[in-house]
């Protein structure tokens, strides 16, 4: 008696799971960008300076928070080497989000521990005070600004996977060149800076030109205050490297020409600010940025800030929605 046939096969089902399989992984991969960049559509761009074409996308909370990071580091004083070993870092620890959670009792841009004397919760959470935390341990790294970053980076943060801080340098160092300066006109933001939007942890709420004042006080570092505290309309707060920032109606004007004790380049210290305020256009309401004959307009991040007549390089126009 011979043996039953077997069951016929039935490649039809087989291509239709296969189709659906597909379908789900598409829709999965879309929610984790979708998370990860944020949902809203707004988005910024850094391009390379040397006209090589490299180029690096990101959400707006990501831009604050990275230029938080570089504008602690300058404000140290450090070499723009020290600036992209830390964006590489956070962007592989936290990919340049202030998260409230991570390995353990890891937290912020850093995934630093409470637990490991790097602060307390809320001290981690606040992206100027883990930054500082970051370069102080850099710091203590014997010749570090010649180290592979990867090692440099390790050796701060003694991480499980040591080798995971090579693949961001090429990103992080387009970012830092943006951020400390030395590239002009690289960095632009889309978006509307009079959206809604929750802030994100380590954020302000708060818009306007005094937001925008008080903002360059926290994140360039500790800085002398001239005339009455800063908020108080109409009077001077500190701006990177001691100079003044002055509010008149919506524009925040921040003087470059004389860095005190910094010796960069005033040009230098003219992009630095020119960028962080692009880089805060969303959360602080700024709606136009002018600095050495360039202006980028909020909502222009797929074109190139445009040349204008007329605009010097001894001031960073800063000009706020109201």
């Amino acid at each position: 008696m011979s043996e039953p046939s077997p069951s016929p096969k039935r490649p039809g089902r087989l291509l239709r799971l296969g189709a659906a399989l597909v379908v789900m992984l598409a829709v999965a991969g879309y929610l984790v960008v979708q998370y990860v960049t944020g949902a809203s559509g707004a988005h910024c761009k850094v391009v390379a300076g040397d006209g090589r074409g490299g180029t690096y996308d990101f959400t707006p909370e990501q831009a604050v928070n990275a230029a938080a990071i570089s504008a602690v580091g300058t404000a140290r004083g450090l070499p723009e080497r020290a600036v992209t070993i830390a964006l590489a870092t956070a962007m592989q620890e936290s990919a340049l989000r202030n998260l409230d959670h991570g390995d353990r009792d890891s937290l912020g841009l850093f995934q630093q521990r409470p637990s490991q004397g790097w602060g307390t919760e809320q001290q981690i959470m606040d992206p100027v005070y883990s930054a500082t935390e970051f370069y102080e341990h850099l710091e203590k790294v014997d010749g570090y600004t010649e180290l592979p970053l990867t090692v440099a980076a390790q050796r701060v943060q003694r991480s499980g996977f040591p080798t995971a801080y090579a693949k961001h340098e090429p990103d992080a160092q387009l970012l830092a060149d943006a951020f400390t300066g030395r590239a002009a006109a690289t960095l632009t933001c889309g978006g509307r800076p009079d959206a809604t939007e929750s802030p994100a942890p380590g954020q302000t709420s708060a818009t306007g030109p005094d937001a925008v004042r008080s903002a360059l006080v926290r994140d360039f570092g500790q800085l002398e205050r001239t005339g009455a505290e800063v908020g108080t309309p109409g009077t001077p707060a500190a701006g990177p490297s001691g100079v003044t920032a002055e509010a008149v109606g919506r524009t925040v004007t921040v003087p470059v020409t004389d860095g005190g004790t910094d010796p960069t380049p005033a040009g230098e210290r003219g992009w630095r600010v020119a960028h962080w305020a692009v880089a805060n256009a969303t959360a602080l309401g700024i709606e136009r940025v002018s600095y050495a004959g360039r202006e980028w307009t909020a909502g222009s991040s797929e074109k190139p800030w445009r040349t204008t007549d007329g605009d010097t390089a001894d001031a960073v126009r800063i000009t706020t929605v109201r």
